[in-house]
């Protein structure tokens, strides 16, 4: 049961749309959606994937399973697709400020990084209405553990933001590849107070790839 997803990741995580546990996991959103509102949108689902193909990341960030009210999650960790800017991504943005001199945007819609190529990548990719993690241990955290360690395997190079324990779990499938990878607190609110606000990642990025000839992000929402 293969999704509609981008084509170099239709290559790379293919053994995992044949798996058995993947059809299990379309059959429970698939019910989930008949009986429930389910967030993102099932054309939404695969965002990420879609906005930023395998072929063309540069920098993975990690969330945990998308935003449970209406109107939010569009398929990208963090980001919104319009509408109020949630805490966490209101202490992403002032970290920005800080380090990078990057007015706050008026938009929390992380489209622009996606195509940038920033893999906005949530370990759960659906939940249902008002309910977080209602959709965890359902099959989608296989599914995001081997596009991980597919990207760690098959790409050079990467660079990988763990904010939070439940990022940093996934620490252990990034093997070789020289890649980079920077930890630090959850930007949730009740965690704002610690290392992440101190924590220089969007600049520390484009060193790396500058160094390793690579454009660098333009994390400025605000231009186009």
């Amino acid at each position: 049961m293969k999704p509609k997803i981008e084509s170099s990741w239709l290559e790379l995580l293919s053994e995992e749309f044949e798996a058995e546990y993947f059809s299990t996991l379309m059959d429970f959103v698939k019910e989930e959606r008949a009986a429930k509102t389910v967030y993102p949108p099932e054309d939404e689902v695969y965002s990420a994937f879609n906005l930023t193909p395998a072929d063309k990341v540069k920098v993975v960030i990690l969330g945990q399973d998308p935003y449970h009210g209406s109107n939010q999650a569009h398929g990208l960790c963090f980001s919104v697709k319009n509408g109020k800017i949630p805490p966490s991504l209101n202490t992403i943005f002032r970290n920005l400020n800080r380090f990078t001199r990057m007015e706050k945007p008026t938009s929390g819609n992380l489209t622009k990084w996606a195509e940038q190529g920033v893999l906005l990548l949530n370990t759960v990719l659906t939940v249902r209405h008002k309910a977080a993690n209602s959709h965890k241990r359902k099959g989608w955290e296989q599914f995001t553990d081997a596009a991980i360690r597919k990207l760690s395997d098959e790409r050079t190079n990467l660079v990988f933001l763990l904010w939070g324990k439940q990022a940093q779990a996934k620490k252990s499938l990034i093997k070789g590849g020289n890649h980079l990878i920077l930890e630090t607190s959850h930007p949730a609110a009740r965690a704002a107070n610690l290392t992440f606000k101190d924590s220089d990642h969007f600049n520390e990025t484009n060193i790396f790839l500058k160094t390793n000839s690579l454009k660098p992000i333009d994390w400025n929402l605000n231009t186009q």
